[in-house]
């Protein structure tokens, strides 16, 4: 199994390669050369295994055996998932009238990032210590892909990891479990503005060939395939869970909601379709819907500016993951996204071609919440279940709820829940609703925190040079 980059620039890489890349060299994402396609019987065999059961399935075809041997894998993935608070690792809570919500949060950040980057972490580091080497992550994160990562690689002593987060858009709780991680290899900044603009400085240092290859630079924001691979495995354990039975031919169709920002979980399920999984994926939004105008219009084009939502974590107008979808459905034509992907770049305003966007609007269905929408699905789940659910969540049991009032389709469907409703306080008060903390949240506000502040004005890349630098030399 090799990795070429989307926009075909790039030589073929190993998982190995693409695990420490990030970006391919040409600015692209790495996707597989080839995506395996799984026959009935497969699918059949892999219903009765467990969620990490699964991701062993399908780390092992994206991971060749002479690079990580089968047993090596499955043991670097148990010990991904030690730390996780429930014994199946992720949990299906059947609701009322047909909501299933998919619990992805059960890991030490109460955030679905946990469960990819726990195994990305183990990864890394069993190529590490067989080499000796030191890398540098660089993270941007709009709310729970820096604690997750910082999680996933605190306390080592070969990697040290930067996190620029956007100072008051994320939650208090989100900032928290960041900032007041105090580890020798961990460095926090907190910026002054939104998470588009802390992506610049991360992209500026990683498009500088020279200082990327001397401080090995790399990325754990969901460029990076590692994450995208273990993500597959939720659409799986979905479908799974949710599928009325195994034993018809055609297999029948689940419908999965994605509550989506940068676009990785969605990138994932579509790879999973291409795999042969019988699902209808629906990337559900808020307000800030770029991903919406995609799909329903081919409008790939940035609105005047972000938007502060309830659902912070999505509040991105640049999904990057969009490039490997394009990729994925233009049947692999590294030519046609990088030119699309290029203009995107300069203008930020691309109309897609009239048979991608087709494609496009036949591999997904897509809806945008408000933050009205978000608070009423909040409330009606409370009401109907007593069951809290995140602002994130609470976009996808929107599409449900809209779904079930019209009365539009009778087909099983699931919705993923990235976060858990503790981290989100400020949403749960202003759905008139009671937060439930659990005790290691509310420890977090006696803790000791230290971050570096990035000023508007500030040369944030030239700030993040130099530490980094200061970082490798220690080393």
């Amino acid at each position: 199994m090799e990795y070429i980059s989307t926009r075909g620039g790039s030589g073929a890489v190993d998982f190995e390669g693409a695990l420490f890349s990030g970006y391919a060299p040409d600015g692209g994402l790495f996707m597989p050369q080839h995506i395996p396609l799984l026959d009935g019987a497969t699918l059949r065999r892999w219903s009765r295994l467990s969620y990490p059961e699964l991701v062993k399935e399908l780390c092992s075809l994206f991971v060749t055996a002479e690079l990580v041997p089968r047993s090596t894998l499955n043991d670097l993935i148990d010990r991904a998932f030690s730390r996780f608070r429930h014994k199946d690792i992720v949990h299906l809570s059947r609701l009322k009238d047909g909501l299933n919500v998919l619990e992805l949060w059960h890991g030490v950040t109460y955030a679905f990032k946990d469960l990819s980057l726990s195994c990305t972490g183990q990864f890394l580091q069993y190529f590490l210590e067989k080499k000796q080497k030191h890398i540098t992550i660089l993270v941007g994160t709009s709310g729970d892909t820096g604690s997750s990562a910082i999680e996933s690689v605190r306390g080592q002593q070969n990697m040290d990891i930067f996190v620029l987060l956007p100072k008051g858009l994320c939650t208090q709780i989100q900032e928290l479990q960041m900032t007041t991680v105090i580890e020798d290899n961990v460095h926090v900044f907190a910026a002054h503005g939104n998470s588009d603009e802390i992506d610049e400085p991360i992209k500026e240092l990683f498009a500088d060939v020279d200082f990327a290859r001397k401080c090995n630079l790399m990325s754990l924001n969901s460029v990076n395939w590692s994450r995208i691979m273990v993500q597959i495995a939720h659409h799986f354990y979905a479908y799974f869970q949710c599928a009325p039975s195994l034993d018809t031919t055609p297999l029948p169709v689940v419908e999965i909601v994605v509550p989506t920002g940068g676009g990785g979980n969605i990138t994932a399920g579509c790879i999973a379709q291409k795999m042969g999984l019988p699902i209808r994926l629906v990337a559900a939004v808020n307000s800030n819907d770029i991903i919406h105008r995609t799909v329903q219009h081919g409008d790939f084009s940035l609105s005047e500016s972000v938007k502060a939502t309830l659902a912070s974590a999505m509040d991105i107008q640049e999904p990057y993951n969009v490039e490997r979808i394009l990729w994925l459905l233009s049947g692999s034509d590294s030519h046609l996204t990088k030119t699309l992907m290029e203009r995107f770049s300069v203008l930020k305003s691309l109309k897609l071609p009239v048979d991608l966007h087709r494609k496009l609007s036949e591999t997904l269905h897509s809806c945008s919440a408000s933050d009205e929408d978000i608070v009423r699905a909040m409330q009606r789940c409370w009401e109907e279940n007593r069951y809290l659910l995140c602002p994130h969540s609470a976009v996808a049991a929107h599409y449900h709820y809209s779904q079930l009032d019209s009365c539009v389709s009778s087909t099983p469907r699931c919705c993923l829940a990235p976060a858990s409703a503790a981290k989100f306080q400020d949403a749960v008060l202003r759905a008139g609703l009671v937060p439930q903390l659990p005790p290691e949240i509310t420890a977090l506000t006696a803790m000791e925190t230290r971050s570096t502040a990035l000023q508007r004005g500030e040369d944030w890349a030239q700030v993040l040079r130099d530490r980094v630098t200061a970082a490798v030399q220690r080393w």
